[in-house]
């Protein structure tokens, strides 16, 4: 696990205030008509102006700046020329590097008018992340932090995807350790003090299981029913935690 220096500190919460700023930025430009790729040329925009850089962009050959994934898809669709039709929702997945330190963050909206149900899939997603952080402290294991997350998305009648999973974040988007979103309180890794994770839910309103497509990136649901994706980078502290990409 990577402590953070002072100085490494403020770099991050600098970059996280920037990705936090790019989805606020995307969430008023949602509507029905717009393409993916429309999103993802103002994403660019907008980081670089800030004097950040997408970190996505180029990570493992990924090609562009954010990852939008429409409906069933959970994770790292590609931005396209794909338009968002009215009922959609869009799960939109966003890192911005500055000075080498990275933020990364998640959300999912609505497009138009959707169903209460996939609505509700949406609100338990983002709040399941919070569930989880009123255990997250210096001296706390993952798994009271995953358990957390797990138990609130199953009390609400959702599934938690268990292939894919936060992460440490730093220099490089993706550090040790992995951060589940499921698993026992009491159990993995105890979390220190100025340590850096990105959390972030990913549930389905159907089955647990995901598979991947032909471009080796997209993840979608394998019975094509909506997931729904909420992140957010934090810094571990004493009695809690500081989010750095609201």
């Amino acid at each position: 696990m990577i402590i953070k220096t002072e100085k490494e500190d403020q770099c991050m919460r600098f970059a996280g205030k920037v990705v936090g700023e790019t989805l606020k930025l995307l969430q008023g430009k949602v509507r029905v008509g717009i393409t993916t790729a429309e999103l993802n040329k103002i994403a660019e925009a907008y980081i670089v102006s800030k004097g950040c850089k997408p970190c996505f962009k180029g990570y493992d050959g990924y090609p562009a700046a954010i990852c939008t994934s429409i409906n069933s898809q959970v994770v790292h669709g590609i931005p396209s020329k794909v338009a968002l039709k009215d009922g959609d929702i869009i799960s939109i997945d966003i890192g911005a590097s500055y000075k080498g330190y990275n933020g990364d963050a998640a959300r999912t909206f609505p497009v138009g008018k959707v169903s209460d149900e996939v609505l509700k899939l949406i609100q338990v997603t983002e709040q399941s992340f919070f569930e989880g952080i009123k255990f997250l402290k210096a001296g706390a294991k993952i798994g009271d932090v995953a358990n957390a997350i797990q138990v609130y998305a199953e009390q609400h009648g959702f599934s938690v995807v268990r292939e894919l999973t936060g992460h440490g974040i730093g220099t490089s988007v993706h550090e040790d350790p992995a951060i589940p979103n499921y698993g026992k309180s009491g159990t993995g890794a105890t979390l220190q003090e100025n340590q850096a994770i990105a959390i972030e839910p990913m549930i389905n309103l159907g089955q647990r299981y995901v598979f991947m497509w032909d471009d080796n990136w997209t993840i979608e649901s394998q019975d094509h029913k909506p997931s729904a994706h909420y992140e957010n980078t934090v810094i571990v502290t004493k009695n809690g935690c500081d989010i750095l990409t609201l």
